[in-house]
């Protein structure tokens, strides 16, 4: 089965890493080479990574806004290299469908966030055109991504599989203490963005420093909003408990290092950053949001909470003044992560490519 797999990027964000876990892991169910291609130039750790396992890696120089040209290239590497199948991440089918409309190849599309969320009202046209004529076909990353793709799109659920991301687990360096510090760290990952909610942030951790004074809030990632959050940050007085990390090659090391992980996203799809917390171990505070709650437990292996400021710093206290909540939730995570593995995602796509080859031969 000849695979090509198609996203608009190949940045270091959690739909990228999907996709690079993803194609990794599938050697192990395919023997010919894959292929991906990114819309945008890209290079860096991810496409280093690529690479390095054999990964056929192309990038086509999109300038910004609707670039027709995309598809006139799609349409030449289709012809050239005649996939079975043609997985795409996200917001690309406007490119790929109809570069690949008179090809036999088969479209699996994997929605990376919310029905609603993804892609503009021309794409969600163009969308439901090819899934209503069978062309391309959906999968979700959660049943709340599922249920959206279902209202959307009037499709019944059960032609959406539900399809996890994974991660490489044995890359998580594993918490051995939850034990009191000098230093109490609260870690976030993600990119500056409106979503990723970082002045409710901010403001958490300025109502938890108050009582938690040798406290630090790490932020890893970069983005559009990304001044303006270092602005409030000072307006605060907080420029000595606020890290601005950057964008990092390896997370694992500043997870391990971490107390508690905080993702107080208004909203999300299946976000890595949760795997990448849950397979270190770490106690958990999230927004009750998208596919979280299909990830996590409230007071299982982690605080869910309403996208509040007061409730999130409420939560971070509470997890602070208890050393033995906070080895409870992190071991149950540990515990839970296993279902999120690369290997048990890659398995799935794989099968689901059968699936869809399958169907339209019949």
């Amino acid at each position: 089965m000849k695979i090509i797999h198609v996203i608009s990027n190949l940045e270091l964000a959690g739909a990228q890493t999907m996709c690079c876990n993803l194609l990794c892991a599938l050697k192990d169910f395919e023997e010919e080479k894959i292929t991906v291609i990114s819309l945008f130039d890209t290079n860096n750790s991810l496409t280093d990574k690529l690479k390095a396992n054999g990964i056929n890696v192309i990038c086509l120089g999109k300038k910004n806004g609707f670039d027709f040209s995309m598809i006139r290239k799609l349409k030449k590497i289709f012809k050239k290299e005649k996939p079975d199948v043609i997985h795409a991440h996200a917001a690309v089918l406007k490119y790929v469908g109809p570069a690949s409309l008179f090809k036999k190849a088969k479209i699996v599309h994997t929605m990376h966030t919310l029905a609603n969320k993804e892609g503009s009202k021309a794409d969600a046209l163009i969308t439901k055109f090819f899934y209503k004529t069978k062309k391309a076909y959906p999968a979700a990353l959660t049943p709340e991504v599922q249920r959206s793709i279902s209202k959307r799109y009037h499709i019944k659920p059960n032609r959406i599989p539900v399809i996890y991301n994974g991660i490489d687990l044995s890359a998580c360096m594993i918490k051995e203490t939850y034990s009191q510090r000098d230093t109490f760290k609260i870690l976030h990952i993600g990119r500056f963005s409106e979503e990723k909610n970082h002045v409710g942030l901010i403001n958490a951790f300025e109502m938890f420093h108050k009582e938690f004074p040798n406290s630090t809030l790490n932020l890893i990632g970069d983005g559009s909003l990304k001044e303006s959050i270092q602005l409030l940050v000072k307006e605060k007085g907080l420029e000595n408990n606020v890290m601005f990390l950057g964008l990092q090659k390896n997370v694992y090391p500043f997870l391990n290092d971490a107390d508690l992980f905080a993702l107080p996203s208004t909203y999300e799809g299946m976000p890595m950053t949760l795997i990448e917390a849950m397979g270190t171990g770490l106690p958990i505070v999230a927004s009750n949001v998208g596919g979280i709650p299909d990830m996590l437990t409230n007071e299982s292996n982690a605080i869910l909470t309403e996208v509040n400021d007061k409730i999130l710093a409420d939560a971070f206290i509470k997890l602070a003044k208890d050393e033995n909540l906070r080895e409870t939730y992190g071991s149950q995570a540990l515990h839970d992560s296993k279902k999120f593995s690369a290997h048990n995602m890659a398995k799935s796509y794989y099968d689901f490519y059968k699936t869809v080859l399958k169907q339209s031969r019949g």
